[in-house]
This record gives structure tokens, sequence and C-alpha cells, in this order.
């Protein structure tokens, strides 16, 4: 995949374990993992474990959209289970996450909080929506 990257132009920064396997890749930063870069930037932390993956999207996840690529059943139960975000999703694009590829209609407005509601509220106002969604590779053109 780095490669594959490097063609189109990707900057991809990683962590020393990262570095080991792609030596190009620029060494991140504490502050690459809070980033949302908006732009052709990538940074990868290679983690040992499942829980050490979720230990890091809670830490430095936006509450907006998360993925898994794995075969493996149970794993991706676990990830769906306890990563908290609006969207998760098990082999399939993050870029699925949107309010007509929901189907949800026109996209008025993203919120990464759980409770949005101003003034009175009702049970609806006090419910949040967390959307699973299970591919097996597909992708967002």
């Amino acid at each position: 995949m780095a490669e594959e990257y490097k063609k189109y132009g990707v900057e991809l920064r990683g962590c020393p374990e990262t570095l080991k396997y792609i030596p190009w890749a620029k060494e991140a930063t504490e502050e690459d993992w809070y980033a949302e870069y908006l732009d052709l930037i990538l940074a990868i932390k290679v983690v040992n474990s499942l829980e050490e993956a979720i230990e890091h999207i809670s830490k430095y996840g936006s509450n907006h959209t998360e993925a898994i690529v794995t075969e493996n059943y149970s794993k991706a139960m676990k990830f769906l289970k306890e990563v908290d975000a609006s969207v998760v999703l098990v082999n399939a694009s993050t870029r699925f996450n949107d309010g007509g590829e929901l189907g949800l209609g026109a996209e008025i407005g993203i919120s990464t909080t759980k409770i949005h509601a101003y003034g009175p509220m009702g049970l609806e106002e006090l419910t949040t929506t967390k959307f699973i969604v299970f591919g097996n590779g597909q992708i967002r053109t």
C-alpha cells in the first residue's frame, strides 16, 4: 500500500515501528495522531493488539468515523462494540460516512457530540445513533 500511496503523492507519517517498514515516511509527532489533514497525508501507527488499537482510537479519535480491516469475526465484533464513533465500519471505506450514503438524504451538518439539542428536549433528543457498516472491500468513488 505504501508504494501505491507514494505513486499518488500521499505523504506518510509513522511511528518508529512504521518507519522500519516504510523508511521514506516521515516520523510522526504527537500532533499527527490528532490531526485531520484535509490533504494527501496519512499517519500510520503500528500496534501489537486490537486492545492497543482501540486505546489509540479512544485517545486520538474524533468520534466521527473508525474502521477495521479484518477477516476475524470476533475481532470485528469487539471493534464495533468498543469503538465510540458515529460510524464504525468493518472492511469498508471510511468515505461511506455521509448522509446520502447512509440513506439520510442531503447532509446538512455533521456533529461529533452526542447530545446537540438546545432548549426543551424529548426522548428523541436524548437518543444517539451509531451506524455500523459491514463490507468486503468496497470503496466510494
